[in-house]
């Protein structure tokens, strides 16, 4: 029983933390504070019980976990992100390993309209089960049941809402891969039932964390004034046209910038987007989605007393951390409201497209899709 208490009393230190993280301006108010003092409250009372079962789990069946591991769920094998992720949770002897969890099932999923998918989820699903062991469920509901915590990883964004309830109303702990969902209604709605049901998420691309973002965060440049994002936008026709590829330099756009655009424009061409937004204190965030040949990324920062470009890439090891963490703690490293900002952007380029490339208001766009005052 001593194991016992130190895994509650570990358990307990960690959820008394102050609260730090900075909410963004445009979408958050003094309401979210008492929202997430209460969640931290809920969250700790989910994971003492998730660190109990574990505890027990572990006992029961000797090697199969560690006492500290996290039982983790995948939803949706049609992505290599799955491979990759588990590799460096599982694989004790890969050079990147990422301890404090493991993954122990996976549901399928899969859309037979989108090729990637459905050429994809059946040889992911037998390279996971093969080759780490991971369990294969045969619904959403029979994998929340045995995990502590879930990837929902479905390469296409339109059945995450659907996918993600299940989650939500097992109240645990999730990561939704991009897209966040098929289109910026589907993501609001996915933050308030999780807001509502005090379910910590959060959503990233990978380029956030590279470390040759990190690198180009610490490069003093004095009071930011801009920034150039360009990438790969290749798009997928059941998706706003950014969702599907574009995701990536969007999200490294708003890595420099934050959150506090106010308006949109976009210009569009066969091979090339450009997407400019306005943020709130005059800085400007310039997009350049390419559909070319050859798809470099890299992020250029404006500053009043110099300019500063991303040196090189990265790879997916600083986000499985981030996940990791986040699993471990219940604390998003990415406020809520950033991502459904993000997603507006990206949403609002296309309402400029559709509008000849006038600029468009971000809140005019969230309000057209759901988001409402009492909402933040």
């Amino acid at each position: 029983m001593r194991g016992l208490g130190n895994t509650i009393a570990l358990v307990n230190q960690n959820f008394n933390l102050k609260y730090s993280m900075k909410l963004p301006r445009s979408l958050a108010d003094r309401s979210s504070l008492l929202t997430k003092a209460a969640s931290n409250v809920f969250r700790r009372t989910v994971f003492l019980f998730a660190a109990v079962t574990r505890l027990g789990f572990a006992i029961s069946t000797p090697g199969t976990l560690n006492a500290a591991d996290l039982r983790l769920g995948i939803i949706g094998t049609d992505t290599s992100h799955v491979t990759a992720f588990t590799q460096l949770i599982n694989d004790v002897t890969d050079k990147n390993h990422i301890s404090g969890a493991r993954v122990v099932a996976a549901y399928r999923g899969g859309s037979f309209d989108i090729p990637s998918s459905r050429d994809r989820v059946e040889g992911y699903a037998a390279e996971l089960e093969k080759k780490f062991g991971v369990k294969l469920v045969a619904s959403v509901e029979e994998l929340c049941s045995s995990v502590d915590a879930v990837l929902l990883e479905s390469v296409d964004g339109r059945p995450h809402l659907e996918q993600v309830r299940p989650v939500i109303a097992s109240h645990k702990p999730v990561f939704i891969d991009k897209p966040l969902a098929g289109s910026l209604k589907d993501s609001i709605e996915i933050y308030r039932l999780a807001r509502e049901n005090h379910v910590p998420w959060f959503t990233s691309s990978a380029y956030r964390y590279y470390d040759s973002m990190t690198d180009l965060k610490r490069i003093d440049v004095g009071s930011i004034r801009g920034a150039i994002s360009y990438g790969p936008a290749e798009k997928e026709p059941h998706h706003p046209d950014l969702f599907w590829y574009g995701i990536h330099a969007t999200e490294a756009l708003y890595t420099i910038l934050g959150t506090g655009c106010e308006s949109v424009s976009r210009t569009a061409s066969s091979d090339t987007d450009i997407v400019t937004g306005i943020w709130s204190d005059g800085r400007t965030g310039v997009l350049v989605g390419l559909r070319t040949g050859a798809t470099p990324h890299k992020v250029t920062v404006f500053g009043n007393r110099g300019v500063a470009e991303q040196k090189g890439g990265g790879d997916y090891v600083p986000l499985v951390r981030e996940i990791v963490k986040f699993f471990q703690t219940g604390v998003a490293p990415i406020p809520p409201e950033e991502s459904i900002e993000l997603y507006a952007f990206m949403e609002s380029a296309d309402e400029s497209k559709g509008q000849g490339g006038i600029p468009v208001k971000i809140a005019d766009v969230l309000a057209k899709n759901g988001w409402k005052s009492g909402t933040k």
